[in-house]
């Protein structure tokens, strides 16, 4: 059985070119681009928590990148270096290799290095560290949302949630949703590309992890407002022949607080909805405007049903240490 250091040269010690020295000292050493400000972030994902133990590895190897990187998107940065750290239960060389795969092809297609890390026995848990530039001045921050803003979300929020909820047995999608939607949980897409065309555009952007209106909540307590959701305005949901009123209500929680989307969420003054549009247009990804930013108690958030009646939901969205 090849020990620690053996398994981290076959299938993690890969070139750095980007690096002045990357693994296989105590220390990676980096150069950022001179007057780019360095943005970082770290999150971790755990077996049974964040994606199902069977969880095919190499989609978990992509996943586990991606959603670092959809932490840069959200701030306008280019993504340049990475970090990872996991715990194994056992030394499984296929599974080992499969997740390599994933991780690698995550990392090559935004252009990303992986320049250290680490890797220990126990239960499975994997680390992840990200970091990217951005100009001095120009990140996309969570606290600067004004009152007149409007809110927009990227993509399909809610499919991921469904795709769990069908891995699950919780609920029965009508064709073609149950490939897409397991799609999009397992193989997120960080919309890094719309975080950099964002830049000097949005007044408040943050990626959908944790649900949509809690997120956007998130951008409203920091900004010191509130925001009107439309329910008219949210993305489609999937239709088909067995699509019925219980089926379209859970959807519609998915949407609003599933989570686990990785898509944006950001606020942008009126006038520049063409220049939004026309950022959808050329990065063939649709963009939702689904609300206003309102003046109200800093982080509230209300949905509004087609006659502006407010329509609550007990759940706002993804709370690792809720009840």
């Amino acid at each position: 059985m090849a020990g620690e250091f053996a398994l981290i040269d076959k299938y993690f010690a890969r070139p750095t070119p980007s690096a002045i020295l990357g693994p296989g000292d105590d220390c990676a050493l980096v150069q950022p681009t001179p007057g780019k400000q360095l943005a970082v972030t770290t999150d971790m994902l755990v077996a049974g928590t964040h994606f199902l133990p069977d969880t095919d590895p190499k989609n978990l190897g992509w996943k586990a990148l991606a959603v670092n990187l959809s932490d840069l998107a959200a701030m306008g940065a280019t993504p340049r270096w990475v970090t990872l750290a996991g715990a194994l239960p056992a030394v499984d060389e296929a599974w080992i290799a499969a997740f390599a795969d994933g991780f690698f092809a995550c990392a090559s297609e935004y252009g990303v290095d992986v320049i250290g890390g680490d890797t220990t026995r126990g239960p499975l848990n994997i680390c992840i560290t990200a970091m990217g530039e951005v100009e001095p001045g120009r990140a996309l921050r969570r606290d600067g949302a004004q009152v007149g803003d409007q809110v927009w979300v990227s993509g399909r929020p809610g499919l991921a949630a469904l795709g769990l909820a069908h891995l699950q047995g919780k609920v029965k999608l009508p064709e073609p949703w149950p490939r897409l939607c397991v799609a999009a949980l397992e193989k997120p897409r960080p919309r890094v590309a719309l975080g950099q065309a964002l830049v000097g555009i949005a007044t408040a952007a943050i990626d959908v992890s944790d649900g949509l209106l809690a997120d956007l909540g998130h951008i409203c307590e920091r900004s010191d407002c509130a925001a009107a959701v439309k329910l008219v305005q949210l993305p489609h949901l999937p239709k088909g022949d067995t699509y019925d009123a219980d089926l379209r209500r859970f959807a519609l929680e998915c949407q609003l607080a599933g989570g686990d989307d990785y898509e944006l969420c950001f606020t942008a003054p009126g006038p520049l909805s063409l220049t939004i549009a026309q950022i959808a247009a050329r990065l063939e990804l649709p963009l939702w405007h689904i609300g206003e930013i309102v003046a109200g108690q800093a982080g509230e958030v209300t949905v509004y049903d087609p006659d502006f009646n407010p329509v609550s939901f007990e759940r706002k969205g993804y709370d690792h240490f809720a009840a």
